[in-house]
């Protein structure tokens, strides 16, 4: 599914990274601890969370996901929604909530799973 059309479906905001709406997600992945998503998401993966700092960007890079959604109403911080937009991230923002957001995704046919000893 196009990013775009998960951008359109769920009523997401679009922050920064507009160019990259044409990315292809292949999963999704649920995080608030950086380290972890580094070790566990994958390449094209749509990163829900509720972090907003600079250091989201250099995460979204070393994972290479299609792009992230900041839930419960929170946006980027300046900082963060400027480097994304440089390095052509994509940062999304909802009023939902993780759970919510999550849910809805999988309704979606993105699915996670293949994790933590696969």
């Amino acid at each position: 599914m196009k990013l775009h059309e998960v951008v359109d479906k769920l009523g997401l905001t679009v922050k920064a990274g507009q160019a990259g709406l044409d990315r292809e997600v292949t999963g999704g992945y649920a995080s608030d601890l950086l380290s972890d998503v580094i070790a566990n998401a994958r390449e094209g993966d749509i990163w829900v969370t509720l972090q907003v700092h600079e250091n989201v960007v250099a995460v979204s890079l070393l994972s290479k996901v299609a792009a992230v959604i900041m839930v419960g109403g929170r946006e980027p911080a300046a900082d963060t929604a400027l480097k994304a937009e440089a390095e052509g991230i994509p940062m999304l923002s909802t009023e939902m909530s993780t759970f919510e957001t999550v849910a809805l995704l999988s309704d979606l046919g993105i699915r996670g799973g293949r994790r933590l000893g696969t």
